[in-house]
């Protein structure tokens, strides 16, 4: 059996709220409280557990998703009118990136971790 990742902790301010947040621009399963965690499904191997901190470095959080999965999550993105941008650096310059043939964008959520969804892996030589 190939090794996976479970789960992941994602320090919130509000666990309720941002799991919800995900949840809803991700379409990911929103599963609810367990233990102290308030939990989101990602697919059949991950979930993220949301937990309440009072303080926190902001983290990054890279998804990778399919063409259409871009585009129905790209328009949640601009309906709720969260500032996106092509790259870690400029996270709000309003653009997408093209890198290695696919689509990438980065935005932040109410916690101020960095968000990336991208359709192609990085091409490494």
């Amino acid at each position: 059996m190939p090794i996976t990742l479970n789960h992941t902790i994602i320090p919130t301010h509000e666990k309720e709220e941002s799991a919800r947040f995900y949840a809803r621009i991700f379409g990911f399963e929103y599963i609810g409280p367990f233990a102290s965690f308030i939990v989101v499904r990602v697919n059949d191997s991950l979930c993220l557990d949301f937990a309440h901190r009072d303080q926190f470095e902001s983290h990054h959080y890279a998804f990778k998703v399919s063409e259409e999965e871009f585009d129905q999550i790209f328009a949640r993105i601009k309906a709720e009118h969260i500032k996106y941008g092509s790259g870690p650096y400029d996270p709000e310059n309003m653009d997408i990136n093209h890198n290695y043939g696919g689509r990438g964008v980065y935005f932040r959520d109410g916690n101020g971790h960095l968000l990336e969804m991208l359709t192609k892996d990085y091409e490494m030589n």
